[in-house]
């Protein structure tokens, strides 16, 4: 069996657009008429900049390569253009690639990618989802002062609302913009606002649902460890990322002055990068994305990795629902699976691009016993939604706040 042919779908994501604004699709065609879908994570260039990294890449090492030899295509992509190092576009480009052939591989033997990478050890996948307005955008006009990014009680009554739909756990990230410019040391009014948010909704919700607290790498390791010690009464689950992840030691010495555990890997790559983390001690929970991380084999690696180190993994996703199920894959044959993340209840835009959706029950994913990856790609979905924009997946502020 040979790959022969590929085609790539670049999706904009309707309003209130939860997920970020498009999503990027590849389809590989093998020649026994086997197909297998995967997804890039990629927020570094344009949609179509990234299509076009994707297409040839695709052209040059995939097309003709047999998708069982899943080793032999991630060392060729990973050393193409003489880099042998995590560079996190063509990593994201090669996990979009390495999943469609997982999906694939999955089909032609009949069996979930969960079976063939170690085997079911969850039946049911905890999940969480943010904090969303229950309507309007996404992003509220700044002037609004009512909203739940900004308001703990209607934060809180969000959280419930939630709740009421069998989550037991939900993240929200109050400490305020996130630029370019960060980390730096949060003002006091940051401190506050996060503190209060976390109270409300603890208050709210009781002891039994996790709270996770978000950041985007906006602190310095002091402005952090400052932030940690106004939530460490409230027991937060985790404090996701800190400070920025260009430096794993500052990351360190934040998770070594609070009880708080440090959830990161959202923004991390292959398992050279992970490794690192997990020397230096610097999370206890990784997020990592399958469509960013290297693909499932490297995924599972890493997990491994993370088993060393009694670690755990909260896969992460804040895209389409390709990358969800391939994460669906990798929680299910995880001993050291947490949680996993999920936009709301996987309904939705989400939903309608598959040709059958994600299960989701009281607060929990059933993973799907279907063959490969247990999803398909709606194409005429996808077709039926192009993103024509020249913005990227997601921005960061471009000018400092503090």
């Amino acid at each position: 069996m040979i790959i022969k042919d590929f085609e790539t779908f670049v999706v904009g994501n309707p309003p209130p657009r939860f997920g970020g604004r498009y999503f990027i699709f590849v389809k590989l065609v093998t020649d026994t008429g086997i197909i297998g879908y995967g997804e890039v994570y990629c927020a570094t260039f344009s949609a179509h900049t990234v299509e076009a990294m994707l297409k040839d890449t695709a052209e040059r090492y995939v097309v003709g390569h047999d998708p069982f030899h899943i080793e032999r295509l991630w060392r060729r992509v990973y050393g193409a253009g003489y880099t042998q190092r995590p560079d996190v576009s063509l990593v994201s480009i090669l996990s979009a690639l390495e999943m469609a052939c997982w999906d694939i591989i999955g089909k032609a033997c009949d069996k979930p990618v969960f079976e063939l990478l170690g085997g079911q050890v969850h039946e049911r996948l905890r999940s969480y989802t943010y904090i969303y307005p229950s309507k309007g955008d996404v992003y509220p006009d700044k002037s609004d002062d009512d909203h739940v990014y900004v308001n703990p009680d209607r934060a809180a009554e969000r959280a419930l609302d939630y709740v009421a739909q069998g989550f037991t756990a939900v993240k929200f990230d109050p400490a305020g913009p996130y630029t370019v410019f960060d980390g730096g040391m949060p003002t006091g009014e940051e401190l506050d606002r996060s503190e209060a948010f976390t109270r409300r909704i603890r208050e709210a919700v009781g002891g039994e649902i996790d709270l996770l607290f978000g950041t985007h790498g906006q602190f310095s390791p002091a402005g952090a460890i400052r932030l940690a010690k106004r939530l460490e009464p409230l027991d937060p689950l985790w404090f996701e990322e800190p400070v920025p992840p260009d430096n794993i030691q500052a990351m360190a010495r934040v998770a070594g002055s609070t009880s708080i555990p440090i959830a990161t890997g959202e923004r991390l790559c292959t398992k050279y990068e992970f490794a690192q983390v997990l020397q230096d001690n610097a999370a206890s929970i990784l997020q990592l994305n399958l469509g960013r991380v290297g693909g499932l084999l490297e995924a599972k690696k890493i997990a491994a990795l993370a088993e060393v180190h009694h670690a755990q993994l909260a896969p992460h996703m804040y895209c389409g629902p390709i990358v969800g199920a391939a994460n669906i894959q990798l929680a299910t044959c995880s001993p050291n699976f947490l949680i996993l993340e999920g936009i709301e209840r996987w309904t939705g835009f989400q939903a309608e691009l598959l040709d059958k959706p994600v299960t989701w029950q009281d607060g929990y994913v059933i993973p799907s016993s279907q063959p490969g990856l247990g999803v398909s790609l709606n194409e005429a979905v996808a077709r039926a939604h192009p993103w024509e924009g020249n913005d990227l997946h997601l921005e960061m502020g471009q000018d400092p706040v503090r």
